[in-house]
């Protein structure tokens, strides 16, 4: 049984304690923090120190790293041989360091994330600017310790020449802290130093002058100048990295080529990163990714489709992979062996110090070995000038203990003097050695007295200071790698890469959606036969054309009553001949479910515009709802509802208000009706609506909705399935037989829930109504039909004619038998070419002039009835859910 005397009591919280702080102060001290002065972990130290000290330089041929490893872990580090070793092969990648100190010789990996090869393969040596870091070690320059076994010393900290804290940087992770600190441009950070010597009341933004931020070893872009500043002037800040990628442009695609990577990105995961995303639909465009890297550099070629934007998807790339990434800068280094948090000016100023120390502690070694080869050549001098009398004195001597006693005695000299004296050879007898023994002498004492001043003068030791670190920048120094543009705020903004052009937006019958420039749309005269606009698949063809610019944001809204939100530069672009991309794969709509209108905004982050504007929605039944833009302005990435859609029902049209607008519904038969927006009350999302006009049967149908301002100078533009249109007045001002005028409605207002009036007569030749359109003589009608010919005609070369009337032919499709599927209103390119059939335009003109005649004659003689307007109870069919 254990004595109870031979039991020590202690609380095991403050062992524990106690325990726990020399852990951790040993981590931070010894292990994971670098030292401010040479910006090295012992293990980096000991590594240089131990290659140096082996022979194993710039000057001799390689070793074996096994050997290198060997000679460190046997005298300086006990801790293993694979962080010896890995610390050795990271010294040697130059994707790793910025400044590699170590010369490796076989397969020491690749910024693939391959591993080196082992040791017992790969050779070593140090690089020149390696040997900078120890420069004038044997010169007294730091101080030394007994290393693990106090078999011999090892330094404390190592005479760098130049501030390898912030050129290569550091990372480590020790208890309760870490650094991370980014590497630096060599000249740059050398022209800091010397404004801080030359300056020491200097600031951190007139140091940002010379160093204007991080210089990584694998280039790309950093993105803004603001985690810059906070980095330098706190100790801490985030700086965004950026690939560096060109664009290359062929007939049939675009490629996207990668020749930089942000800073510590493994190449090889990238890529398989982007391949992945692409496997799984999350990123579009990208038809193959291919590693073209070799020798002369890095070159990722990423090849995309031929309907993908390359901006946007290289936008997208940014936001979605590490081809952007951030580096977050946390400077905490040791001084005077506690670890703390440093500004630029803070790391700075201790390495200057450092170096300061350096050189004053290598002038007084020099100084006194010149002092003491000065005192040697003193007492060489005297016995050359009393040659003879020393000769006869050694002769004379029994001993050379006696000889040195004895000329001690004679001529007062040191026992250094009298040893040297006596080992003097006889070559220093003759009169040139002679001669040449006082110009050394001259020169001992000159040297003797540069020294002195440099201690005795701070501008002269500060001289000295600069002088040699501007012998290290021309030396070493190279141009600057990473680009900083302060443009880019690191932020994947497509809008930023995305000129902000006019598209005309296409969607099929079958569901097919893509962007064509306007510009691609050539303007006709009215009655031309159309240009051939979509090549579509058998029994498709296109059936909604929208005008929108690339960054507008899309708010598609599908018959049954879903809402989906995308950016126009996120749809496919294609030629006018094209089919483009099924809205499925862009979009998460249900099976079925099928696009009938979109709205576009500039963007739904403005709160006054989104609660200062309402959606209205009609139905094909007839019904009107008024939603707050507001209730669906958070775009949601599986859509949400924005009608409640009774069965037998489907959306047809969504307009964008300000609340003052005038609404009108036009259906197959040819009528419409008018009413004020207001006579709409607002309802929430998840709403179903009101009546808004009454339906002349089953068999009819609303064919569209348009909102037009009060006051307005736009016409009302209806289209016939046959290709016959018209413009009429809204409001018309009418001189009455007095004499004065009287502002008269063509459209009568009326409340909601009407049948409406008449406005086109529809015949068996003009076929049922199929749009309405609101439109100036600004505007173009962009007409597409089943087959899917295209005609673009300026609205100005419609006349304007009374309500009831038939129409014009604004469309020949009697050669081809078919109707006009989709019509939208764009805006007016007053450069684009116009294009004329004349013969059959010859024909149209006479055609049209009859029917205008029996247009005239039919408005006389409309039946009394076909005014009438039927009010609609405001109760009736309104349903909120």
């Amino acid at each position: 049984m254990i004595k109870e005397d031979r039991i020590d009591r202690i609380d095991i919280n403050e062992q524990m304690k106690s325990a726990y702080i020399d852990y951790s102060m040993s981590v931070i001290v010894s292990r994971a923090l670098p030292d401010v002065r040479d910006g090295l972990k012992p293990v980096h130290r000991r590594v240089l120190f131990g290659m140096n000290e082996m022979g194993n330089t710039s000057t001799n041929g390689y070793k074996k790293s096994a050997n290198c490893v060997g000679e460190v872990m046997g005298k300086y580090h006990p801790h293993g041989d694979s962080s010896i070793y890995g610390t050795v092969v990271r010294l040697a990648q130059p994707w790793a360091m910025r400044y590699t100190l170590i010369d490796g010789h076989g397969n020491f990996g690749s910024v693939d994330g391959d591993g080196a090869a082992a040791m017992r393969y790969t050779e070593v040596r140090l690089k020149r600017i390696g040997e900078e870091m120890l420069s004038d070690i044997d010169s007294e320059t730091v101080d030394f310790q007994p290393n693990y076994d106090n078999t011999r010393q090892e330094p404390l900290v190592l005479p760098t020449r130049f501030p390898n804290l912030l050129v290569n940087g550091a990372q480590g992770i020790a208890v309760g802290m870490a650094t991370n600190i980014p590497p630096h441009n060599l000249t740059e950070s050398i022209n800091a130093s010397i404004a801080l010597l030359d300056n020491p009341e200097i600031t951190i933004p007139e140091l940002m002058e010379h160093i204007p931020g991080p210089d990584f070893p694998t280039g790309g872009i950093i993105c803004g100048t603001k985690g810059i500043r906070d980095a330098f002037s706190t100790g801490r800040g985030r700086v965004i990295i950026r690939a560096k990628a060109d664009i290359e442009h062929h007939d049939s695609h675009d490629n996207i080529i990668v020749h930089e990577i942000p800073y510590n990105v493994n190449k090889a995961q990238l890529i398989e990163y982007i391949a992945e995303l692409v496997n799984e639909k999350k990123l579009d465009g990208i038809a193959d990714i291919n590693d073209e890297s070799n020798y002369k550099g890095m070159r990722i070629v990423i090849r995309l489709k031929s309907d993908a934007n390359p901006n946007v998807v290289l936008t997208k790339l940014f936001k979605m992979t590490q081809m952007q990434a951030s580096f977050s800068v946390n400077t905490v280094a040791l001084v005077h062996g506690r670890p703390r948090t440093l500004n630029l000016k803070e790391m700075l100023g201790a390495f200057i110090e450092h170096r300061h120390e350096v050189v004053i502690r290598r002038t007084k070694f020099e100084l006194r070995k010149a002092e003491e080869r000065a005192h040697i050549l003193e007492g060489l001098i005297i016995a050359s000038q009393n040659i003879d009398e020393v000769i006869k004195i050694i002769r004379g001597s029994d001993s050379t203990d006696d000889a040195r006693a004895r000329l001690t005695e004679r001529f007062g000299l040191s026992d250094r003097q009298t040893a040297a004296i006596v080992e003097m050879r006889l070559k220093q007898l003759t009169g040139l050695e002679q001669d040449k023994l006082r110009q050394t002498y001259d020169e001992v004492l000159a040297e003797i007295n540069r020294l002195k001043e440099i201690l005795d003068n701070d501008e002269v030791c500060r001289a000295v200071i600069r002088t040699e670190l501007e012998e290290i920048r021309n030396k070493y120094g190279d141009a600057r790698r990473t680009e900083i543009n302060a443009r880019l705020t690191g932020e994947s903004n497509p809008e930023d890469e995305v000129a902000d052009d006019d598209m005309i937006i296409t969607i099929s019958h079958l569901g097919y959606i893509k962007r064509t420039p306007l510009s691609e749309f050539r303007a006709q005269n009215r009655g031309g036969v159309g240009a051939k606009g979509s090549d579509t698949r058998d029994k498709d063809f296109i059936e909604h054309i929208y005008p929108a610019s690339m960054h507008n944001y899309m708010l598609f809204f599908t018959n049954r009553g879903r809402c989906y939100w995308l950016k126009v530069y996120d749809i496919p672009e294609g030629a006018k001949n094209t089919k483009g991309r099924a809205i499925q794969n862009l979009l998460s709509i249900e099976p079925g479910d099928s696009v009938k209108a979109f709205i576009r905004v500039k963007g739904l982050n403005n709160k006054d515009f989104v609660t200062s504007h309402n959606l209205v929605f009609a139905t094909k039944r007839g019904i009107i709802k008024k939603t707050s833009l507001e209730a669906y302005s958070r775009p949601r990435a599986n859509g949400v509802n924005a009608i409640i859609i009774r069965e037998g029902d489907e959306l047809i049209a969504v307009e964008l208000t300000d609340g003052n607008s005038e609404i009108i519904m036009a259906n197959r038969n040819g009528r419409a009706i008018r009413f004020h927006e207001s006579k709409v009350r607002e309802m929430g999302r998840v709403s179903t609506g009101v009546r808004g006009m009454t339906l002349d049967g089953d068999d009819d149908a609303l064919v569209g909705m348009i909102c037009m301002e009060p006051d307005t100078d736009n016409t009302v533009m209806v289209l016939s399935e046959n290709g016959y249109g018209k413009r009429s007045p809204l409001d018309i001002d009418a001189t009455l037989p007095d004499g004065t005028v009287e502002h008269q409605n063509v459209y009568r207002i009326t409340n909601r829930g009407g049948k409406g009036v008449r406005t086109m007569n529809i015949t068996q030749k003009t076929g049922a109504l199929v749009a309405i359109e609101s439109v100036n003589d600004d505007n173009d009608l962009v007409i597409i039909n089943r087959s899917g010919i295209t005609l673009r005609v300026r609205v100005a070369d419609i006349r304007v004619m009374g309500r009831a009337a038939q129409g014009v032919r604004v469309i020949n499709l009697e050669k081809r038998g078919d109707v006009i599927a989709s019509v939208c209103c764009v805006d007016t390119d007053p450069e684009e070419e116009h294009e004329t059939d004349t013969v059959e335009m010859q024909a149209e003109v006479i055609e049209e002039a009859v029917d205008e005649m029996i247009d005239e004659i039919s408005d006389d003689i409309v039946n009394d009835d076909e005014e009438e307007i039927i009010e609609g109870n405001d109760e009736t069919d309104d349903t909120d859910n």
